[in-house]
């Protein structure tokens, strides 16, 4: 995107979203060149390409301002770039074939409709994803799974609930998943973090902080963590295992990428737990639909009662038509089909991100580029914060996540960036990253 397109783009959002309104004097040239790091050359032919367009006029030597036929009309520009999204476009989404699932659903379990549901979920997508979730070598039983509005409802009932290891603390990644940083700030649960970097997180720390605090669970996302999108090895998930059964600690693995896997020897922390202190977490979410709101949860034995009681006052039951549109969906093939062009798609993108910081000769900054998935991130030690660096960049209409919102208050800090690729193009990717490493450079 050439800059005075920037600047156009960026007087437009701001117009229709309200910051300029008729009348009001718009930015001086000088202020513009100095915010978009450009000449007044620049700024005059934005403004002079919206003058064509009769968006806005110029007032002999006092300045720009908006034309009031226009003030009501103008649409948002379309030149946003949006690394910060982690729900793919709408585009994406099988919406076609997955209202059929709906309406077939609506008919097979109208009964239900009329009636509260069951709180475990409909006995037949449980069985169904008992054997469905084998092929992520996770064996169960289907009385261990909890169908729930969400992940978060799940991580927001397991936070308040009492365990039967008589603990309180939770123990997060830091940084972490944002609304799990939100949920145990609103319930003002006891909570310490442990710094995970591009690399992991130091498993001696880890059993300190086990063997010297009553953790209740340790919260975790072993595949693709948000926002580093590290991953352990088989070697860190085991000994995370064994620290847990070794410390009465629970652990609650968020596993919310693991369709977008594709190393199938890559296997969920819950397959090496043999003590059952893991808890396992599963959205659809990411791979489907954000308004379909069901996860499903294995719990341990000695945690489905409490969790029932604590899910049936919250809720009664999932939504069944959801549910039930989700089993039809599963059942029929088309999540396959529908998982396996997705991970192709992205995969190209990933591809494409990754030659371009191969090439790049900025020896600071370094990152993490899975082999799958659909996100990556870069690390630096900038001279501004990660809230600023975030202004910035949306001044060029790219946006990314703002990751001091992924720390714990009393352990914030800066300098991780996390890209999503789920809605942008290749070409947004080539056109963008050079914008987003050179300001990157200039602020280390």
């Amino acid at each position: 995107m050439r800059k005075y397109e920037a600047i156009m783009s960026f007087i437009k959002n701001n117009i229709f979203t309200g910051q300029y309104s008729y009348q009001q004097r718009l930015p001086s040239l000088r202020s513009l060149a100095a915010q978009f790091q450009c000449n007044i050359g620049t700024v005059l032919k934005a403004y002079s390409e919206l003058e064509k367009a009769h968006l806005i006029y110029a007032a002999p030597q006092s300045g720009y301002y908006l034309l009031e036929q226009n003030s009501k009309k103008i649409q948002p520009t379309n030149l946003l770039v949006d690394f910060a999204s982690i729900t793919p476009a709408a585009e994406l989404f099988p919406y076609a074939s997955f209202q059929h699932c709906l309406q077939k659903a609506a008919e097979m379990f109208k009964d239900d409709l009329f009636n509260y549901s069951y709180a475990h979920g409909l006995p037949s997508l449980l069985s169904f994803l008992a054997k469905q979730l084998q092929q992520y070598q996770i064996f169960t039983d289907p009385e261990q799974i909890v169908i729930t509005a969400s992940s978060q409802q799940a991580l927001n009932l397991l936070s308040i609930m009492p365990f039967p290891n008589n603990k309180s603390t939770i123990l997060v990644e830091q940084p972490t998943y944002q609304g799990m940083i939100k949920l145990l700030e609103f319930n003002k649960t006891p909570t310490i973090g442990i710094t995970r970097s591009l690399h992991g997180l130091n498993l001696d720390e880890l059993e300190y902080i086990f063997k010297n605090n009553s953790i209740k669970f340790f919260y975790t996302i072993p595949r693709f963590h948000n926002p580093t999108c590290h991953s352990y090895t088989r070697q860190e998930k085991e000994r995370i295992a064994l620290l847990a059964q070794k410390y009465n600690v629970y652990i609650v693995e968020d596993d919310i990428l693991a369709d977008w896997d594709t190393d199938k020897k890559n296997d969920p922390l819950f397959s090496y737990d043999l003590n059952s202190k893991v808890i396992y977490l599963k959205s659809y979410s990411k791979i489907l639909m954000p308004g379909l709101r069901v996860a499903a949860l294995i719990l341990p034995p000695i945690l489905t009662a409490m969790f029932l009681e604590y899910k049936q006052w919250t809720d009664m039951n999932s939504p069944v038509i959801s549910q039930g549109a989700l089993e039809l969906y599963l059942k029929s093939g088309m999540f396959d089909l529908h998982k396996k062009e997705l991970t192709r798609l992205y995969g190209k993108r990933m591809n494409c991100l990754r030659q371009l910081l191969s090439s790049s000769c900025i020896q600071k900054i370094q990152w993490n580029i899975p082999k799958a998935g659909y996100c990556a991130c870069l690390s630096c030690n900038l001279k501004i914060s990660d809230a600023d660096f975030a202004k910035i960049l949306l001044q060029h209409n790219i946006q990314i996540l703002d990751s001091s919102l992924c720390f714990l208050k009393e352990s914030k800090r800066n300098n991780y960036f996390r890209l999503s690729l789920s809605k942008v193009t290749e070409n947004e990717i080539k056109t963008s990253l050079p914008i987003i490493l050179d300001i990157m450079e200039k602020h280390l």
